[in-house]
């Protein structure tokens, strides 16, 4: 198990014209996405091959709780925040910590185009 391991920095990263801001302090890590639509297309994955064969059903790991559990054993917190509103919060507690903005961002993107 990881101790005492601290960050600082600031860094933005610009991804097909979308800039992602990362800042850390100590052990406090947060990730701010521009918007929703952003948050959208970059957790949408790779595209989907129609000709690839279908997966073997069965339980699947939850990519938040791998990231959460990450976190703890690296004693890091990772708040990932959109349009400066906090949405999910790694590293404390027992499961990541979902807000209502991450909610009611959800819901509203399906309603997008």
């Amino acid at each position: 198990m990881a101790s005492g391991l601290e960050i600082d920095a600031r860094l933005t990263v610009t991804i097909e014209g979308d800039e992602l801001q990362l800042a850390a302090s100590g052990t406090y890590l947060i990730l701010n996405v521009p918007s929703q639509r952003v948050l959208d297309k970059l957790t949408s994955g790779p595209p989907k091959d129609p000709n690839a064969p279908p997966r073997a059903p069965g339980p699947k790991p939850d990519p938040l709780q791998q990231l959460h559990e990450l976190a703890k054993r690296l004693g890091l917190v990772l708040e990932l925040r959109v349009s400066g509103k906090t949405y999910v919060t790694f590293g404390q507690g027992k499961r990541p910590s979902i807000t209502f903005h991450a909610v009611l961002g959800k819901i509203g993107s399906f309603f997008r185009s």
